[in-house]
């Protein structure tokens, strides 16, 4: 688990937070997690599908302390009164699915980026401390539209800080890559079609971060506890080729080359080339710090990171550390109960 500043290690203690999407995957294992480890005065749950807030409620019976809001981050006004009183965001509503996105760019628009300019303006007149927003592998050098719009997302909340002006409300941003066994991910959809003795593979060659949800939090927890404003968080996690995940959920099936998807990458990328000259390496993650105001080189934000190569880049086939066959189909095994469940 990654450490975290002992002055402010229980800052979210006794707090109220709220999680935008907090009906996904990610705010699934944040809420039980964040429950048991800080115990915080209310946890609210915000989200514009009553169906799975229904559902998501039943998990928590008489718990006072989670409670449930019907919003979208696209209505401003609902923002403002389900941050009323709230310490700490994190902004975990998203458009998401690819081809999604490419099929309806107005929406994903709206959402992803409109939706973060509404998220930032109702945080600040509402005073909440701090804000970690979710960001993803395929913010660093978009390819699709989906990824374009975390971009300009990440840069809305990096903004943020200084758009706060003499607010004290502060942003951060973390970003990983593919979560294992998240729904609509690629180790469920592969159990789920083993059966038929064909995998589709889009190339041989390919590459994907691997992370648990359960990494995602801490990461999360981290930067509420490390952040000055404006940093991107990058988690250190393994990289695994799709052909071995393949061979880790169907050891018997036959590989097919299918071809990449429009908008797809063959490897995943978290830290950009351009981004080299402002982040800074520690034990367990990466920090990209701000080019705006000189914060890149602020003591505060750098603490005691080491600042990377000028030529670094952070992607899935240049990785130092790899997953194997064996440890994920031990991972699988571990939690077959809840792959792709969350």
């Amino acid at each position: 688990m990654i450490p975290t500043r002992s002055a402010e290690h229980y800052m979210l203690t006794d707090s109220s937070i709220l999680v935008t999407g907090g009906t996904g995957s990610f705010a699934h294992t944040f809420v039980p997690m964040t429950l048991a480890r800080y115990n915080p005065r209310r946890l609210v749950i915000f989200s514009r599908d009553e169906m799975k807030q229904w559902e998501m409620a039943k998990l928590y019976g008489n718990d006072e302390r989670v409670r449930f809001f019907i919003g979208d981050v696209r209505d401003k006004d609902r923002l403002a009164r389900a941050l009323h009183g709230v310490d700490y965001v994190v902004h975990a509503a998203a458009t998401k699915i690819v081809p999604t996105a490419e099929y309806n760019p107005f929406e994903c628009v709206k959402t992803n980026v409109i939706g973060a300019m509404n998220l930032i303006d109702a945080c600040i007149d509402q005073g909440v401390k701090r804000v970690v927003a979710l960001s993803t592998d395929k913010a660093s050098s978009p390819a699709n539209l989906y990824g374009a719009t975390k971009l300009a997302s990440d840069k809305l909340f990096v903004a943020g800080n200084s758009y706060a002006g003499g607010d004290d409300t502060r942003f951060a941003v973390v970003r990983y890559g593919n979560v294992m066994g998240s729904r609509g991910s690629v180790i469920p959809y592969f159990l789920s079609i083993a059966k038929n003795g064909v995998l589709p593979i889009t190339d041989e060659r390919m590459t994907r971060f691997m992370i648990t949800l359960e990494q995602g939090v801490e990461l999360v927890w981290h930067a509420f506890s490390d952040m000055v404003g404006g940093e991107i968080y990058v988690k250190k996690i393994p990289s695994m080729k799709v052909v071995d995940i393949a061979r880790a959920t169907a050891p018997q099936a036959r590989l097919e080359v299918v071809g990449i998807r429009p908008g797809e990458k063959l490897h995943e990328q978290m830290i950009g080339p351009e981004d080299a000259p402002h982040t800074y390496e520690y034990p367990e993650h990466y920090k990209i710090l701000p080019a705006i105001h000189n914060w890149s080189e602020d003591p505060g934000r750098i603490s005691e990171g080491v600042k990377v190569d000028a030529d670094f880049t952070y992607r899935s086939d240049n990785n130092r550390e790899w997953m194997d066959v064996k440890a994920l189909q031990a991972w699988i095994k571990a939690n077959s109960a809840r792959v792709g469940q969350i």
